[in-house]
């Protein structure tokens, strides 16, 4: 992906995972690639005063055998539609007036904690 871009963001986690991603949700082939003519792509600005530390972004993990001929896109677009599906399932519940589950200790779990 294209890192100088103001659209990437990458995250690296304590257990040493790393999200690399466009904020935009443009590149079908993250975190391997960007598309080459992206619309949205725009160069960070070079220096806007900003202090820059010494962290560095992981590299690229190796691409996955299915990515030139589509197959990996196809896989990850199918996944996200089974999100959104179950996401649009949680809100009809919602609005349905099924409660949500109480958090755990009860309705009134957060403010009467069991001192151990």
């Amino acid at each position: 992906m294209r890192q100088e871009c103001k659209n990437f963001e990458s995250r690296t986690y304590g257990n040493g995972e790393t999200v690399r991603k466009c904020n935009l949700d443009l590149a079908p082939d993250a975190p391997w690639r960007c598309p080459d003519a992206c619309p949205a792509y725009a160069r960070r600005l070079a220096d806007a005063a900003w202090t820059y530390g010494s962290l560095v972004t992981p590299p690229t993990p190796t691409e996955p055998p299915g990515l030139d001929d589509g197959s990996a896109a196809a896989v990850l677009d199918d996944a996200e539609d089974f999100i959104n599906e179950i996401g649009k399932q949680v809100m009809a519940e919602m609005q349905a007036g099924k409660p949500p589950l109480p958090p755990e200790g009860g309705r009134f779990g957060r403010f009467f904690k069991r001192r151990r």
